[in-house]
């Protein structure tokens, strides 16, 4: 109808008319609701290139709606279900640089998303130095170095982050919050550092667009992160679940006595103005129950909400806050990235991680637990940082170091690079030889090195588990340790501390794990 003529109409209607002509325009669009996506698609996303891809969102129960992607002809239908849900699998093509949109249609509303690019994504999980941004941010984010330099050298619109919004909640959220942006100088100033370098470096290789979802809150254990069901099933892993629902139960009674004292406080503090007294302190309210460090509480807020998102792999650091309870992460990290396999229906995804640098709230035991999990869960991979830390500082600025090693896994592992080496020396048995100890490894590549002086970090000891510093010489791709203080050794320990200071690398220059070749009791053993 013309502007003219809807005019005309609605000055020679009866106000009878023209109330039946207002609920007839509310029941249409009460029936026509809207198309609804979630937050991570949007514009600007990176699809997984080669595979089939989710797309899903909300719309009224039962109306079909229509995906058209502008690369190929095909139509796709979805249809909402009886919750208004709906979802729909697509192919995609290769990886490509040209940009793309996406039509949605549905019975009253149209969505195009654009500035669509086919590469790789990659989920960027953990605490905080996963967080740690290029630029200086909060006070613990100090910036990688150089920041500002670093920053206004970036521009590659086919690298782009998407953060999800931190969430910590009981049960699963549906969606999350946040947009894609495209690294330059100011977007990039909030992107996760390593996330960033690890896509600088696979682009560099491969040129493919790289979609980075940052999933991460600092100071988080890993139980946070981990489905709540995942742990139940375990009985070694039961007692987190049921150790805070025995502080939620036991919060509950504080809780009440906070309520009745604060009743109680608010009549005598009524009663002493009257009086013209001094009124009493208010009482301490109680700490919440709850929070970031809860059980499952960022897989419901933060991993749930994106499990419907095709990704290639995950990257992850973390592990401070689990270091007093170090030998149940050997059991819990496992654990949280085989349930993060289920949910996303890939058994075979990559998950690749940092091992923790040095600094003075760690141990051996957290190392080793990851160490552990490297050696023992498939399709995993292990950067070692034991050269890039800080006894004082827990978040070491230089990320690109740990960008670049992270990113050689994918690009050996994933992408084909076969000729590049990924990984330090890593332990793989011993032999006593007399007053000696012969170490065998792994990962040599093409040989063994010091860097800087002779090997540093070794100890050996005897039966009565006493460890000394020893001395370590390469020879060959063995290395062969002794003490004079150890006449019978029989067992060998390198960086097997808070704080190492080792320089034992292979010629590739990728530094070697901390390691143990005993089974004697360690700290936090029986820890829960």
């Amino acid at each position: 109808m013309e502007k003219r003529e809807f005019k005309y109409f609605i000055n020679t209607c009866s106000i009878k008319t023209l109330q039946v002509f207002a609920v007839l325009l509310l029941l249409r669009s009460l029936c026509s609701a809207e198309i609804k996506l979630p937050a991570l698609i949007a514009d600007g996303m990176v699809l997984q290139q080669k595979t089939n891809v989710t797309l899903w969102g909300w719309a009224k129960a039962g109306e079909k709606i229509d995906i058209n992607g502008n690369w190929a002809k095909t139509t796709y239908h979805a249809l909402a279900d009886a919750k208004g849900e709906w979802k729909v699998s697509i192919p995609t093509p290769a990886a490509s640089t040209t940009a793309y949109s996406i039509f949605f249609n549905g019975d009253g509303s149209y969505i195009q998303i654009k500035n669509v690019v086919f590469g790789e994504v990659w989920l960027c999980s953990g605490q905080s130095n996963m967080e740690f941004t290029m630029a200086k941010g909060r006070a613990w984010m100090t910036g990688v170095n150089d920041y500002e330099t670093e920053v206004a050298k970036v521009n590659n619109p086919l690298i782009r982050h998407f953060t999800v919004n931190e969430v910590a909640s009981g049960t699963p959220k549906t969606d999350t919050k946040g947009d894609w942006q495209e690294a330059n100088p100011t977007n990039v100033r909030t992107f996760s550092a390593i996330a960033y370098y690890y896509a600088r470096e696979i682009f560099a290789k491969t040129g493919f667009p790289i979609g980075l979802i940052n999933a991460t809150w600092g100071g988080t254990p890993a139980e946070a992160w981990t489905k709540k069901e995942v742990m139940q099933a375990d009985p070694d892993l039961k007692v987190i679940v049921d150790n805070y629902e025995k502080r939620v139960a036991g919060n509950l009674q504080v809780q009440q006595d906070y309520n009745d004292a604060l009743t109680k406080w608010k009549a005598d503090t009524a009663a002493a103005k009257q009086q013209q007294l001094t009124p009493p302190k208010a009482p301490v309210k109680p700490a919440a129950i709850g929070g970031n460090s809860a059980p499952a509480y960022l897989y419901n807020g933060m991993i749930a909400p994106i499990l419907n998102y095709t990704i290639k792999g995950v990257i992850w650091y973390q592990g401070e806050s689990n270091a007093t309870k170090a030998w149940q992460y050997r059991k819990l990290f496992p654990a949280m990235i085989k349930g993060w396999r289920d949910d996303y229906h890939n058994p075979d995804m990559p998950f690749y991680f940092i091992q923790l640098s040095p600094h003075y709230t760690e141990n051996g035991v957290i190392r080793e637990a990851q160490l552990y999990t490297y050696q023992t869960v498939p399709h995993t991979g292990m950067v070692v940082t034991t050269d890039n830390g800080d006894s004082a500082l827990i978040h070491p600025r230089n990320k690109e170091i740990v960008g670049k090693r992270l990113a050689l896994w994918p690009l050996s592992h994933d992408y084909g690079f076969k000729d590049i080496a990924y990984s330090g020396p890593i332990y793989r048995s011993m032999k006593a030889e007399g007053k000696q100890i012969r170490l065998n490894f792994d990962e040599v590549g093409e040989g063994l090195m010091a860097k800087d002086g002779d090997l540093t970090e070794f100890t050996v000891a005897g039966a009565d588990h006493v460890f000394h510093a020893a001395q370590a010489k390469i020879d060959g791709n063995t290395v062969v340790v002794s003490s004079q203080l150890v006449d019978k050794p029989v067992a060998v320990r390198f960086a097997y501390r808070a704080v190492p200071l080792p320089n034992f690398y292979n010629k590739a220059g990728l530094p070697a794990t901390p390691f143990r070749t005993d089974n004697w009791p360690v700290i936090t053993q029986g820890v829960n």
